[in-house]
């Protein structure tokens, strides 16, 4: 059994910050979403992992090494042009040979790992196993119909007009099967070999396809607001600690951690949050639900339910919140003459601004 991570593509969703970083490795609760991806892969017992890399190449290479903090081995399998998924399992096609593998797109994000599903995939062997779950906006994704017994009978992948609200979660499992399926197929409308269309073809071939519902948390962290909810979720669940410095003017209420090196001075921080190691914190106040990263400077301001990201440094400012901050970002106040907004922003930004 292998594993194939899809680390490329070039993350437009979440523009300006993957302008300069991969996507898969913009953090939720100060860890890279893609470390989760592979700490799943190897508590599932799969140690041989295939990494497909596109322009982001050397950032991911220098994050994730051999894998062996892991527990894995790292096989980087270039893909030149961001081209599809199947397009992905045909740039692995020479790596994978005959083995079943499970491929995990490396910016999605799933409480619970896939051990489970890895189990019952060994057992029954499908041609393919699909993971779905119910969306409120199904023509984003791949969709999938059942029938009245749970049996998939057709895929569509963004559909204008879905026909269920059941999408495919980024994690499938696959029989080498799935390679005729990809050479079978041609590009869709949008350039790309779907995985949608080589799934259907095994469908139609009258081959195996089980599908079961993720129960868990599930977020495809493609844009702003999925990142700060993943964000949310993970950090309901964190286990306090204190390894850096508070001062006696401080106070930290609920699940809080501060990592090594991290001086918090004369501010409350409410949890759950987590602040990163050598981060300064003066005179601050810092809510529920934000992470803010290494090398940090926060002072005499305010921040909650929000992602900071290392090197970013927040000076006098009230009130940020909902927000993610780039790495060595600086946030500070406006002048207060003249009454108007002076802004540098990157190319595609959203900025609201109180009129």
């Amino acid at each position: 059994m292998k594993a194939l991570v899809l680390a490329g593509g070039s993350g437009t969703r979440l523009r300006p910050l993957t302008h300069t970083s991969a996507k898969q490795l913009v953090p939720v609760a100060n860890k890279p979403i893609l470390f989760y991806v592979l700490e799943g892969i190897a508590d599932a017992g799969v140690t041989d992992v295939g990494v497909i890399v596109g322009e982001t190449a050397d950032e991911i290479r220098e994050a994730v090494g051999d894998g062996s903090r892991f527990g894995i081995s790292v096989t980087y399998l270039p893909q030149h042009q961001p081209l599809g998924l199947a397009h992905a399992v045909r740039i692995a096609r020479d790596w994978l040979g005959e083995d079943d593998f499970v491929m995990y797109l490396g910016d999605n994000f799933l409480l619970g790992g896939i051990n489970e599903q890895l189990e019952e995939f060994r057992t029954r062997r499908p041609a393919a196993q699909i993971m779905l779950t119910q969306v409120p906006d199904p023509s984003a994704f791949g969709v999938v119909t059942l029938d009245e017994a749970g049996r998939v009978t057709g895929l569509e992948e963004k559909p204008e007009f879905p026909k269920s609200d059941l999408a495919l979660v980024g994690v499938y499992f696959f029989t080498a099967a799935v390679h005729d399926a990809v050479d079978a197929i041609k590009p869709s409308a949008r350039g790309e070999l779907e995985i949608t269309d080589a799934i259907q073809w095994l469908l139609d071939q009258g081959l195996g396809i089980a599908s079961s519902t993720v129960n868990g948390y599930w977020k495809d962290t493609g844009n702003a607001t999925d990142m700060l909810e993943a964000n949310r979720s993970v950090l309901d669940g964190l286990t306090p600690y204190c390894k850096g410095s508070v001062d006696d003017k401080s106070e930290l209420v609920g699940r809080v951690v501060v990592e090594d090196g991290a001086v918090i001075t004369r501010s409350r921080i409410m949890g759950p949050a987590v602040i990163g190691r050598s981060t300064r914190v003066e005179d601050s106040y810092i809510g529920p639900f934000t992470s803010v990263a290494e090398d940090c400077v926060v002072v005499d301001s305010e921040i909650e339910y929000s992602i900071v990201l290392a090197g970013a440094a927040i000076d006098g400012v009230r009130r940020i919140e909902a927000s993610m901050i780039g790495r060595q970002a600086q946030v500070t106040p406006a002048p207060r003459t003249p009454q108007a907004h002076r802004l540098i922003l990157g190319d595609h930004s959203k900025v609201q601004i109180r009129s």
